[in-house]
């Protein structure tokens, strides 16, 4: 029987013999740190059409065996995590599940629980454990200090204990919860945030423009806007489109961020501007708080936004000729911008009472983290959300964008709301194919500014 606190370092017989299936960019990521760690027997595959080609890829490498499919990995396997798209979960359990070992723990690594849980439910034998698993970041962002959730579903202590053990090299933060307090959090720190990026993408690419090498978009809060688009389009579809059309709280904020950004427009568009702060005044009071000596305790996440200028794909430009963007500079020097995605994503959260503070120190994942503390650095400072909301409905400089952007996000909630995977797909991937030739270094530039950021930040750094 294994020991719950078994470590790499202890001979081989007695360690877990661990399994991987489905070899895509997470499941590479923990079969590269688990053996880097030490981890002995590790189990891992993927297609079976991708077996040799698998196996060429971890030819030598140390403990990694791979195998033909998933019924060899569950059938020798003390824990198995499914790293699979939540549209395949159940077919893939279905096919697998029953091969599962006796006494064996099984995870799965998908982004939204609820079908995951149906799966396993259905699939695996009563004498299998289900501790399940989640990291809430990216294959291309360092484990280190990530929130990592488990979930302890089916199964004693000591299983728990053992799947700890197994993941303690990722030395991520564990993060307790159960599948269904999973769903809730991952919705309210990412749904929002996806779509507002799934918009900015879609909306540029209707207009066949990338602003950033025209001189727009490329100082301060602009530059995380365009650097964390590129790196979500950069990325497969089916990471974002799970979450979106199968957990159920997620597709209502979609809807609401729709909603936010339609009726913020129209204000913009009837020069209300007395409405307009009433309403984006409510929305930050709600989600931000009213109670000064609670907010000047809180460490902001963003001192400033020099920081994000070292991270710009583009150049503003100069006084002369080919130049100057039209709109006129705010104090810091940046474009002046009515910032409309960041006034939609607060007010749908007031609108719908989400507390993101909450989850911000619960299971941030690291764009969200950023995001938020891009739209607290904005609504936190009377003088620059002043200076979004004069934009708003005095410059039009940036109205054409503005226009896209609602109609994209429009869009992407209605795509959302047929529960089409096919659809998503092909939404996602037409805008993608647009930046396709602007990706090279995305990645990499996007994972140095979040490092760089939350590496400056107070708040970072004291939790």
């Amino acid at each position: 029987m294994i020991q719950p606190e078994v470590t790499p370092n202890d001979p081989v017989e007695n360690q877990p013999a661990i399994g991987l299936i489905g070899m895509g960019g997470m499941g590479t990521m923990y079969a590269k740190y688990l053996s880097a760690a030490g981890w002995k027997k590790i189990y891992v595959c993927d297609l079976p059409s991708k077996f040799e080609a698998l196996k060429q890829k971890y030819e030598g490498t140390p403990g990694i065996t791979v195998l033909p499919d998933g019924h060899g990995v569950s059938r020798v396997s003390d824990w198995i995590m499914y790293s699979v798209e939540a549209e395949f979960i159940d077919k893939v359990v279905a096919e697998y599940g029953p091969s599962t070992k006796v006494g064996a723990i099984v995870a799965g690594q998908t982004s939204v629980k609820t079908p995951e849980k149906a799966a396993f439910e259905k699939h695996l034998p009563e004498d299998v454990h289900i501790v399940s698993c989640h990291s809430l970041h990216g294959p291309s962002v360092s484990p280190l200090g990530q929130p990592l959730v488990l979930i302890k579903h089916r199964g004693p202590d000591s299983a728990l204990r053992l799947v700890e053990s197994i993941l303690k090299p990722l030395r991520s933060r564990f993060v307790y919860m159960t599948y269904e307090e999973h769903d809730i959090v991952t919705a309210n720190t990412q749904a929002v945030t996806h779509a507002a990026f799934l918009s900015m993408g879609t909306a540029w690419a209707s207009e066949q423009a990338y602003p950033w090498e025209n001189g727009y978009y490329v100082k301060g809060i602009e530059t995380v806007k365009v650097n964390i688009m590129l790196r979500i389009y950069s990325n497969k579809w089916h990471v974002y489109a799970g979450l979106a059309i199968l957990n159920p709280s997620a597709r209502v904020q979609i809807d609401q961020f729709a909603r936010s950004t339609t009726e913020i427009f129209k204000l913009m568009l009837a020069g209300d501007e007395a409405n307009l702060r009433k309403r984006i005044y409510n929305a930050r009071d709600i989600v931000f708080g009213t109670d000064e000596e609670a907010i000047k305790n809180r460490a902001p996440i963003v001192l400033s936004e020099d920081i994000f200028d070292r991270f710009s794909l583009g150049k503003p430009k100069s006084s002369n000729g080919d130049a100057t963007p039209p709109s006129p500079a705010d104090s810091t020097g940046s474009p002046a911008n009515s910032h409309l995605s960041l006034l939609a994503m607060v007010d749908c959260w007031a609108t719908l009472g989400i507390q993101p503070f909450v989850h911000l120190e619960l299971a941030a994942t690291p764009v969200f983290r950023m995001w938020f503390g891009v739209a607290e650095y904005l609504f936190r400072s009377q003088k620059r959300l002043d200076q979004a909301l004069h934009s708003a409905i005095y410059d039009v400089s940036h109205r054409s964008d503005d226009l896209e952007f609602v109609v994209a996000a429009r869009g992407w909630s209605q795509c959302i709301s047929f529960g089409s995977f096919d659809l998503y797909k092909d939404r996602f991937e037409q805008t993608a194919s647009f930046f396709e030739s602007r990706f090279e270094g995305a990645n990499k530039l996007g994972s140095a500014m979040i490092k760089a950021i939350m590496d400056s930040s107070p708040a970072t750094r004291t939790s």
